[in-house]
């Protein structure tokens, strides 16, 4: 039974803590994850595979990604966060040592390697899928209700560093030691990962014993489960949440905040996969440099992703959840697709990097408000509701990562990229029909 706390208590701040782990796995797993797509064309060299075929090798891990997002998440309630993250993080070391392993395609030939490759990066995605969804339902448990937004902002910024190190980091080992030797100097990278939060990480505060009273007061105030949910040192019992998602697949706030993700993810994936590939192409930056400046998006993208949260926590305090998550998305999100193609056809190069940079900012500025305003509509559902979310955001990625380059052959650069803008602006507009403020239950 927790502890009443008394007046002199002040609230331990462990929650921070476990913040920074999740963080850390963020961080780690898009080095893991952004690695193949800076590679890109050394692969196609060695590996003897063309642009499409690569294409879909990306579209490979996001259909793994987006497919096991929901059973991650009902994985992720049932088993708990900390025995999944730790799972899953031991899984990308393995996989992405072994990617380093495919022969070249004079060895097995090119229909093998592109077949090895298509399995490995839908394993790497279905490794990754249960981590957001788990991250998001950990926040839910960590933090007080209605401060969600920052730390779903936080993880986020994890990412966004995450893929802002991969561009440099990559190029430069490529450089030294080859792509192969790359991947797997990177890969101990999750092993170590997996380790700190098996030894650190729990599923609720009440577990933790570094926790005081007053801090699971903070966190627990106007809940509805009792002490009872934590027994015997296991996860909270979450049966109720499990048994839920064929209900929660049908409700309308659900449905629309996913789309709306999806929409928006479709700009994300062409920054994440097809970015530094259009500034060696279009722009005329050298590899190594290419990588430097492939990292700027994802550098704003950190920065704007806490703001963004801090941004919607404050909005929903002063103004209730419903226009306080409303209105960050309802701002930013059109303005992603103005400045993408503001940045497109911009003639001059550095002009260009600013405008397209502050169109990817702006996308993170959103992440926050997606997934606070998804833990408003799930509250204790949280796992599998970002497990829905997350689905529908990566299926974005799935549609964009094989159509960009097949739109680049038919329209060019600027036709291909002009696409991104218009998910962007109805991402925004969806915003309009979403009601944070109707609890699924």
């Amino acid at each position: 039974m927790t502890q009443t706390p008394t007046h002199t208590d002040r609230p331990t701040t462990v929650r921070w803590r476990i913040l920074g782990l999740l963080f850390g796995l963020s961080f780690i797993s898009y080095i893991v994850a952004l690695n193949l797509s800076i590679a890109a064309p050394f692969i196609i060299e060695d590996l003897g595979i063309s642009k499409v075929e690569l294409g879909w090798v990306f579209s490979a891990m996001l259909w793994g990604y987006s497919l096991f997002q929901l059973p991650g998440g009902v994985w992720g309630q049932r088993a708990g966060a900390r025995r999944v993250l730790t799972i899953i993080a031991v899984a990308w070391a393995v996989i992405t040592a072994a990617t380093a392993l495919v022969p070249g395609g004079l060895v097995t030939g090119n229909l093998a390697v592109f077949a090895t490759l298509l399995m490995l990066r839908f394993l790497l995605g279905a490794a990754r899928a249960p981590l957001f969804p788990v991250i998001g339902g950990a926040i839910e448990r960590w933090f007080p209700v209605g401060r969600w937004a920052l730390p779903q902002g936080l993880s986020s910024t994890g990412l966004g560093l995450g893929a802002a190190v991969t561009p440099p980091l990559i190029a430069w080992l490529m450089l030294e030691i080859g792509w192969r030797g790359a991947f797997y100097v990177t890969s101990p990278l999750a092993l170590v990962g997996a380790w700190i939060w098996w030894r650190q990480g729990h599923d609720d505060p009440r577990q933790h014993r570094a926790t005081n009273a007053a801090e699971i007061a903070l966190i627990r105030a106007g809940r509805e489960d009792s002490d009872a949910d934590v027994a015997n040192g296991e996860p909270p019992s979450q049966a109720p949440q499990a048994a839920s998602w064929k209900r929660m697949l049908r409700n309308r706030n659900v449905a629309l905040v996913t789309l709306s993700y999806f929409s928006m993810n479709y700009v994300f994936y062409f920054f994440f996969n097809w970015f530094y590939v259009y500034l060696l192409e279009v722009r005329g930056f050298g590899m190594l440099e290419g990588g430097f400046v492939a990292a700027l998006p994802w550098l704003a993208g950190a920065f704007m992703a806490s703001a963004g949260g801090e941004t919607c926590d404050r909005l929903c305090a002063s103004l209730g959840p419903l226009r306080g998550c409303r209105l960050p998305c309802l701002v930013a999100l059109p303005l992603v697709g103005i400045f993408l193609m503001l940045g497109v056809l911009a003639d001059s190069t550095p002009w260009a990097i600013v405008l397209l940079t502050i169109s990817f900012g702006l996308t993170q500025f959103s992440e926050g408000t997606f997934w606070a305003g998804t833990t408003f509509v799930a509250g204790r559902h949280t796992y599998t509701a970002t497990g829905i979310l997350n689905t529908g955001g990566n299926l974005g990625g799935v549609v964009s990562a094989p159509l960009i380059p097949i739109f680049v052959g038919w329209f060019g650069w600027t036709g291909a990229i002009s696409t991104g803008a218009i998910m962007a602006i109805f991402s925004g507009l969806l915003w309009l029909g979403i009601r944070v403020d109707e609890p699924f239950e």
